[in-house]
């Protein structure tokens, strides 16, 4: 029996793995609703989201087992977890749309390889080194939040309380927008040939290592765009939905330069409007 024709077999790898990454995205968007719907009716589990400590069962155990002192550290422990677990989860549902385009392009670049005698299996690795990039970031926005937590900046609905810092949260972000690292890093998500062409590595620990590199730029790209997640409430759903259309516009339509740019201005004088109104209300 012939071989299938391998525009056919690239065709179904295509339709497979997209409706992988659909699938964990969907499921990434039902944790955060599922989550975010506790947090609206279970006062302690906001605390919990927010990096403060609480009195639940897990506290009570821990306080049992341990000395007080470790108690308390390994509370505040599993609590940095559980943020960085949420910030994670986010990422996936919010990255992942606008990073399938390239994902799906590395999968036909593999099936040829594959067909031409290469060892294959390499795509999920491609994607596990680039979620990795982004739990790096997860990482670094739950420090950031359990700061916040600690210094009373921010609400239980995870916004910060200050109109003076939540304009300085726009106001930065537009100006990261305007960088050259922004252009350079958006370059390369709106068009990685000439990258996967330059560096494309053998093994398994290259395909790993690819990943991890396109979501470095992934993260230098989007990252100013994260942070306003603190302005507008980490758990504010709309406020999510918001961004990722704002990344997925950026990367994948036509003008996305362009939108990025003129994004970036109006950030930045919604930052200054918003901390002129907090300063004037203080």
């Amino acid at each position: 029996m012939a071989a299938p024709p391998l525009e056919s077999v690239l065709r179904r790898d295509r339709l497979l793995i997209g409706a992988c990454l659909g699938a964990l995205c969907l499921l990434a968007w039902a944790w955060l609703a599922h989550l975010a719907l506790r947090m609206a009716t279970m006062e302690g589990l906001a605390a919990r989201m927010m990096g403060m400590t609480v009195d639940d069962g897990l506290s009570a155990w821990l306080g049992a087992a341990l000395a007080p002192g470790a108690a308390a550290l390994a509370d505040a422990a599993v609590n940095f977890v559980l943020v960085a677990l949420m910030w994670a989860v986010m990422m996936v549902g919010m990255m992942l749309p606008a990073a399938a385009p390239t994902i799906l392009l590395f999968a036909a670049l593999e099936r040829r390889r594959v067909a031409a005698g290469a060892a294959g299996g390499r795509v999920a690795l491609f994607v596990i080194g680039y979620l990795a990039a982004w739990g790096g970031f997860s990482v670094a926005a739950a420090a950031a939040q359990t700061a916040l937590a600690a210094t009373g900046l921010m609400s239980m609905q995870m916004a910060v309380t200050s109109g003076v810092l939540g304009g300085a949260l726009f106001v930065g972000a537009g100006l990261v927008e305007l960088t050259p690292l922004k252009d350079r890093c958006l370059a390369h998500c709106r068009s990685p040939v000439e990258w996967f062409a330059r560096h494309m590595r053998p093994g398994r620990a290259g395909a790993l290592r690819m990943g991890l590199g396109h979501g470095v730029y992934c993260v230098g790209c989007c990252w100013g765009l994260m942070v306003l997640l603190f302005a507008g409430g980490v758990m504010n759903l709309a406020w999510v939905a918001a961004l990722a259309a704002v990344v997925l516009v950026q990367k994948l339509m036509p003008n996305g330069r362009a939108a990025a740019r003129w994004g970036g201005w109006l950030l930045v004088a919604a930052g200054i409007a918003l901390a002129a109104r907090g300063l004037l209300a203080g």
